[in-house]
């Protein structure tokens, strides 16, 4: 089994015949590629292209994410049905591949993809670690021993029909659909409890802020409102660029022209994947356009890094609002979900909104790196898809898991301070801008600064310099009036007042 980068594998010179397997008493297995022989622990399911890729590239010790191994191995089971059916594989062995792949598909062979996400360019060594992998217990299902590639040959049986540069932005594409889904789900979840809160909050008047300065009253409930619109509008964005990425480019092998892959075998492969999986994926329109160009996985990048500043924008606001809770704003109360401090008794931070900061960061810094990797491509191939797979991804779960967090154990416990709300709300100078119908932007302005230089609400101010009744100013400074559209109050009255 494999247990590091380079272990037990050993690279000789031979003359071994293609196909040919030995194993020593090292407990290594020799086996041989076109560069020559390499050795090979002897239980491993990769061969000997693996074995140098892991030689080649002890990167980073990260290997791809358990959703990008499935859909892998979708891909490499939809095309062995497809060949078996069109009658271009032998019946036998396609089988044995299936089995091998749904095999996999349950976990069983997964720890056996070990070629660093940080690799040969286009993807070719995730390829073959697949290749090999299904052509090895393909030849264990028919009573053969690894390495014995003459009866399932990784190449001319697993790989039938493909390329790498066909078959990897295939595995990409079928991986993002897959997680995507929960993604929508969980933003859906999101928006819910937003609205929730909104309705919850909706009599609840509070200073607004803008420039971080105190501004004109708003309702808790409407800011909460305008962040569950917020990431109704990024599950739409998202929606529109995961659909564009059910257009499959498999069957343009190498460049983009198909040769060597029948295009019935494409369309097979196509439904047969739509079969496994329930999405309705798509041949594609052109096949050169989508090997050269990553815009459909910048697209896809780009509603996650939107989505990102939305929910690093929610997030911040939540610890703004809650800051404190004695010393700052403390409009709301977070859920406490764990002690916030090793020194401080009594600390509680608000930690996962924290949490959902540090994951969008990550996603916006993944995005910029998909970005610059999608431009790099030259002619017919991008050859740095395998980073743009990771990263891509990554962003896709990470996000989920920290919104299903976000969601469950932040939003859905927020509580509101009301009257530490209303408190502020009286204090404030911004709600000055109601007066202005009234007594004219630069008397509301003078009352305003006098009040705040006096530290007295701004409605003492008016009453002693008589601008207006004390029946007037309840009408005028109604908190919930002063969060509805137009103009409140006997205007006819004040006006009067103004001009004389």
């Amino acid at each position: 089994m494999f247990r590091g980068f380079g272990q037990g594998l050993l690279f000789l010179s031979g003359k071994a015949a293609q196909g040919d397997c030995t194993v020593t008493n090292q407990g290594t297995r020799i086996e041989r590629d076109s560069l020559g022989t390499v050795g090979i622990p002897k239980d491993a399911y990769y061969g000997p292209e693996t074995a140098r890729a892991v030689e080649n590239f002890p990167i980073s010790g990260t290997k791809p994410l358990p959703e990008f191994i499935r859909a892998t191995v979708l891909v490499k089971k939809a095309a062995a049905e497809a060949n078996v059916s069109l009658g271009f594989l032998d019946g036998k062995i396609g089988r044995a591949i299936v089995s091998a792949a749904d095999e996999t598909l349950e976990g069983k062979m997964t720890d056996q993809f070990v070629v660093d996400v940080f690799q040969a360019g286009a993807g070719t060594s995730h390829n073959m670690n697949a290749n090999e992998v299904l052509a090895n217990r393909a030849i264990e299902i028919l009573g053969g021993q690894k390495g014995n590639y003459k009866l399932v040959s990784p190449h001319d049986h697993v790989n039938m029909g493909q390329s790498t540069n066909d078959t990897y932005p295939t595995f990409i594409r079928v991986a993002c659909a897959i997680l995507a889904e929960p993604l929508k789900r969980v933003l859906g979840e999101l928006r819910e409890a937003l609205e929730a809160k909104a309705t919850e909050f909706d009599h609840i008047v509070k200073s607004g802020r803008t420039h971080l300065q105190d501004a004109s009253a708003i309702r808790l409930g409407q800011e909460f409102a305008a962040f569950a619109s917020m990431i109704g509008d990024d599950n739409k964005r998202l929606e529109s660029a995961a659909d564009k990425i059910l257009e499959l480019n498999l069957g343009g092998t190498a460049v983009g022209t198909g040769l060597n892959a029948d295009p019935k075998y494409v369309q097979l492969t196509v439904e047969n994947l739509g079969r496994y999986t329930g999405f309705k994926f798509r041949v594609a329109r052109n096949y050169a356009a989508l090997m050269q160009s990553m815009s459909d996985f910048v697209e896809l990048s780009g509603a996650l890094r939107t989505l990102s500043v939305d929910l690093t924008k929610i997030a911040n606001d939540l610890r703004l609002m809650s800051s404190g809770p004695v010393t700052g704003i403390g409009e709301i109360i977070l859920p406490a979900v764990q002690p916030g401090s090793s020194i401080m008794p009594g600390k509680v931070n608000p930690v996962i909104a924290e949490m959902v900061n540090m994951v969008c960061f990550e996603v916006i810094g993944n995005d910029l790196t998909i970005t610059m990797a999608a431009q790099a491509g030259q002619f017919e191939l991008n050859v740095m898809m395998p980073v743009i797979a990771y990263d891509l991804t990554q962003s896709l779960v990470i996000l989920t898991n920290a919104i299903r967090s976000f969601t469950d154990r932040l939003v859905r416990g927020i509580r509101a301070n009301e009257e530490r709300s209303r408190g502020l709300l009286e204090k404030s100078a911004g709600i000055a801008l109601a007066l202005n119908p009234f007594i004219g932007y630069d008397k509301a302005a003078e009352v305003a600064k006098e009040a705040l230089k006096r530290g007295v609400p701004l409605r003492d101010v008016v009453l002693e310099k008589k601008l207006l009744t004390e029946k007037e100013l309840d009408e005028i400074l109604d908190p919930y009036a002063m969060t509805t559209a137009g103009v409140h109050g006997k205007k006819g009255v004040a006006e009067k007042k103004r001009s004389g």
